[in-house]
């Protein structure tokens, strides 16, 4: 492969790799140092990349600061895998549905699917705090697990319909003259071939669910017991300082269990990719 490129192709490909990772990874390079960094030095005028008095004490202090953050590390991890089961849940059916039927308002109900993307959750917080009301779920983790699985759903119809449409449909041909039903021909034939489009879908919604939890918590939750890490770090923000340090080091503990699972379902996806599947 490399005999097909000139040198200087080369060095333009791998200077665009390098531009793109440094705009990428600049973000959290900068949170890292901060994080090592004594309070008084972080804006520090002339700014300096690195100092001698660089330190991990942030990363122990802040668990003193707020006692509370592993709770919310694991009420974040936990509503973010249960968004994504609920969201999975209702994503495959509906998502093989409109894929594989021919019914009476198909286009319309996608193209609803597709009006609600743009929808912010702001704009519905209200409603939604009277739904949540009224349904007795508020002070509980399903008032942030349903608002989050219903906001990832449309998105991943979409993803997983697209992954659908590829399939054969002599495979389920096929298992149709084995004598197989509809149902059991979706989970033992097309939801293994599927697997690479779920794993993505999954890792989306996951990542989604675990990022954008404050609203929902700030406004459904009001018991400490349930708070996720955004609210966490928000008690970093203290009324005269805020403790950027240690909100940064908190910032960057929280995002390993995104990493950790990230890395785990990159896996499945490599191996469903080169296991099970036959294309045409």
């Amino acid at each position: 492969m490399i005999d097909r490129y000139r040198w200087y192709e080369l060095v333009l490909i791998y200077a665009g790799i390098l531009l793109v990772l440094a705009f990428l990874l600049a973000p959290f390079l900068e949170a890292f140092m901060v994080s090592l960094r004594p309070l008084e030095m972080i804006f520090r005028i002339p700014y300096r990349f690195f100092t001698d008095d660089m330190s991990f004490s942030a990363y122990v202090s802040m668990w003193s600061s707020v006692p509370d953050l592993p709770l919310y590390i694991f009420n974040s991890f936990f509503i973010a895998v249960s968004v994504t089961v609920l969201a999975l849940a209702c994503i495959i059916p509906a998502a093989y549905a409109v894929s594989r039927f021919t019914f009476f308002g198909r286009d319309a109900i996608l193209a609803a699917f597709l009006g609600i993307n743009m929808i912010g959750a702001a704009v519905l917080i209200i409603p939604l705090y009277k739904l949540m009301l009224a349904a007795g779920l508020l002070n509980t983790y399903l008032a942030m697990i349903i608002p989050g699985a219903a906001f990832s759903v449309p998105t991943g119809i979409f993803l997983m319909r697209s992954y659908f449409l590829r399939i054969p449909r002599e495979l389920e041909e096929a298992a149709y003259v084995d004598g197989a039903g509809r149902l059991y021909t979706l989970w033992r034939v097309i939801l293994p071939v599927s697997l690479p489009g779920i794993m993505v879908v999954a890792i989306t919604t996951f990542i989604a669910a675990y990022a954008q939890q404050f609203l929902f918590a700030l406004t459904f939750n009001a018991v400490d017991e349930y708070n996720p890490l955004p609210m966490g770090l928000y008690q970093f923000f203290g009324r005269e300082r805020v403790l950027w340090n240690e909100l940064m080091a908190a910032s960057l503990t929280g995002i390993l269990p995104v990493l950790l699972v990230y890395l785990f379902l990159q896996r499945h996806i490599v191996a469903g990719l080169t296991s099970g599947a036959v294309k045409e």
